[in-house]
């Protein structure tokens, strides 16, 4: 009996490592023209997944979100909310928004680990077909 509640425990214990295998901090890579520009920082908040810029690094073009919506617009980057509302969807997270700061246009967005410390993000309208995608690496 205490070796089967030990497996049950390990069982329950790993699924939810697996869960969170999408928070921490990651250095965004853009995929136009390849530069590391920020560290990101993936947190969840009553049971879904957004994100902020912890940091800008040397390649960032810009600080302050000129074009953002509402009352984003003029803010500095660094602290900012710019991905919301992921939901949990089977190996990924979806349903949500991310905003590009360098346009502030903002998109329908999915998440997917490639590998443990490799991440893929989408931003699309409309449908998942037409858009771009970054990936993005763990900082340890």
């Amino acid at each position: 009996m205490k070796n089967i509640l030990s497996l049950v425990f390990c069982l329950f214990a790993f699924s939810l490592m697996a869960q969170n295998d999408y928070v921490g901090t990651w250095k965004t890579v853009d995929d136009t023209d390849g530069a590391t520009k920020s560290h990101f920082e993936i947190y969840e908040k009553d049971g879904k997944l957004y994100g902020k810029v912890v940091k800008l690094l040397e390649a960032a073009t810009t600080d302050v979100c000129t074009d953002c919506p509402g009352d984003k617009n003029g803010k500095n980057l660094v602290g900012m909310e710019l991905l919301m509302g992921l939901e949990k969807d089977g190996d990924y997270w979806s349903d949500g928004e991310i905003i590009d700061p360098a346009d502030g246009k903002v998109y329908s967005c999915y998440i997917e680990l490639e590998e443990k410390d490799k991440l893929k993000v989408r931003g699309y309208i409309g449908f998942s077909l037409l858009g771009r995608t970054q990936y993005w690496y763990r900082v340890n």
